[in-house]
């Protein structure tokens, strides 16, 4: 050991034995294998979460995959699942406050508890939203349907979407808002 350096020295007499030193232990069945299980687990509802507060996909990938990486390290194989979605939670609060900080120079660092733990038991209010949105647009006469499509769903702007329907621009606008206005019509019951 005196031949090597000392933050070698200082590493192998952190390290603990790994064989147990009181018998067996049992492990619950409520851990994680591993980063990979971890990850696996939990990346569609942090990806969710910073979503919905950027609002935008290539933002919220980057601070995905930043919550992670800050986890990585700190983060114990040993915890419950619960433990880990905790820590996943405070460091997407961390990983946001930094980014509202940069961007625009405000922290915000409430997480409102609206993600729900186990997504594939129960819809989520996303998926009934865009449920409720497909039978709205099925509902309406396709040039209406297929403008509020390319411009709400697709993201267009109003020029690419009259270019798209082979219309003028201010034609677009008068079907979009006959659209809208169709849309609301059936979203309050009213029949047409």
């Amino acid at each position: 050991m005196e031949g090597r350096p000392e933050s070698e020295r200082r590493r192998t007499t952190d390290v603990q034995d790994p064989t147990p030193q009181r018998g067996l232990q049992l492990v619950s069945g409520d851990g994680y294998s591993g980063w990979e299980s971890v990850y696996r687990d939990n990346v569609g509802w942090v990806y969710g979460l910073m979503f919905s507060k950027v609002g935008n996909r290539a933002d919220a990938e980057d601070l995905t995959a930043e919550v992670f990486m800050a986890a990585l390290r700190p983060l114990r194989m040993s915890a419950s699942v619960a433990e880990v979605r905790a820590y996943l939670r405070a460091t997407a609060r961390t990983v946001l406050a930094g980014y509202w900080r940069t961007r625009m120079g405000r922290e915000i660092t409430t997480i409102v508890d609206d993600i729900a733990e186990d997504p594939a038991d129960e819809p989520t209010e996303n998926a009934i939203a865009v449920t409720r949105a497909r039978a709205l647009l099925d509902r309406l006469p396709d040039r209406y349907r297929r403008i509020l499509e390319l411009r709400f769903l697709q993201g267009l702007s109003v020029r690419d979407s009259a270019t798209d329907l082979g219309v003028s621009v201010a034609n677009a606008k008068v079907l979009q808002h006959r659209a809208l206005q169709m849309a609301a019509q059936f979203s309050e019951g009213g029949a047409r």
